[in-house]
């Protein structure tokens, strides 16, 4: 029931199940956690899945406001892929993998709190992810069940960024445009890590921002920066033009009227990155650029890492084009 419950209703088809339920209408249901009639066979595809379909999910605490499921599910059905993706609402990764250790299930995205965690999880571990601390793509092989960790978060969310600066200065720089730049990360956490590894790669100097300074500064130490806690950074601008990038869920549904710095401070920054996507425009992007920055949503890493990841799942090329299209839905 609820939730939890929900991947009963939608893969039952693949575990052999006689029947399914459903709700005519969203909101009026028999028992929590059925989808809609047009879920099912609109989203989930629900009409294809078969005893040898491919399962696969996003992990996390909370889960059901992530838009991967819509995302994966349309492209898989556009290009024939026999797959289906599902939201997994769970507690403690390691039980989860443990209990959920059939090689039907494929393939998952980590997301807030687990990708850390993952790490642990996994019987190999791509050199980048372990480098960075953190896992948010998780392969099960086929052939013998073993779990492989990759992170594709970093890619996407240091494109994105670079994407931004570019723009920012009219497409001036063309080669390493986080070379040199201060670039604050807000969060020390699987994201934040991303973020942090990827822009020390780009010849950016690294300031972590952390409610906990601790977590702040054994970060800032892995990466060769420096940290600050969450809490000086509304008073920490050393030089104007800096890049700043929020990796944790402040100003995430249902609590979009928070933002993680204020925004007298973010005058002093050119660009102003928020991985948070739901909403699009969080209140951290519209204050950045009121104040004049050029903005960067966290749609536009959702979609650079949904590239690395899709072409793990299917070890197919992945549709770029369509995988934007969609997302601009």
């Amino acid at each position: 029931m609820g939730e939890r419950g929900l991947i009963s209703r939608i893969l039952c088809p693949k575990f052999g199940g006689y029947l399914t339920f459903a709700t005519l209408e969203r909101g009026i249901v028999s028992a929590p956690g059925q989808p809609t009639i047009e879920e099912l066979l609109n989203l989930y595809n629900f009409r294809y899945i078969g005893a040898d379909t491919r399962v696969y999910g996003i992990i996390g605490k909370p889960v059901s406001h992530s838009k991967s499921p819509f995302l994966y599910n349309e492209v898989f059905n556009s290009i024939g892929f026999n797959g289906v993706y599902v939201h997994f609402l769970v507690d403690d990764i390691a039980n989860f993998l443990q209990v959920y250790s059939s090689t039907d299930f494929a393939g998952f995205s980590c997301t807030i709190p687990h990708k850390e965690a993952a790490v642990k999880c996994c019987d190999e571990v791509d050199p980048v992810a372990m480098s960075i601390g953190a896992v948010n793509c998780i392969i099960r092989r086929q052939s013998d069940g073993k779990l492989l960790g990759y992170n594709t978060d970093y890619v996407g969310a240091i494109t994105a960024v670079e994407d931004g600066l570019r723009g920012s200065w009219n497409n001036s720089y063309t080669t390493a445009p986080l070379a040199g730049k201060l670039f604050v990360v807000i969060g020390a956490g699987g994201a934040g890590k991303a973020l942090a590894y990827g822009a020390k790669e780009k010849g950016a100097r690294v300031v972590i921002a952390n409610r906990t300074y601790a977590r702040a500064k054994e970060l800032a130490n892995t990466v060769g920066g420096a940290a600050v806690s969450l809490a000086e950074l509304d008073s920490f601008h050393p030089e104007d033009g800096m890049i700043l990038a929020n990796t944790t869920s402040i100003g995430m549904q249902p609590k979009v009227d928070e933002t993680p710095i204020s925004k007298e401070a973010l005058r002093f920054y050119s660009v102003v990155f928020d991985a948070v996507y739901t909403p699009k425009v969080t209140r951290l992007l519209r204050e950045a650029e009121e104040c004049g920055a050029t903005i960067v949503s966290g749609s536009e890493m959702f979609i650079g890492q949904a590239f690395g990841q899709f072409e793990r799942f299917t070890g197919l090329p992945a549709p770029k084009e369509l995988i934007r299209q969609i997302m601009a839905k």
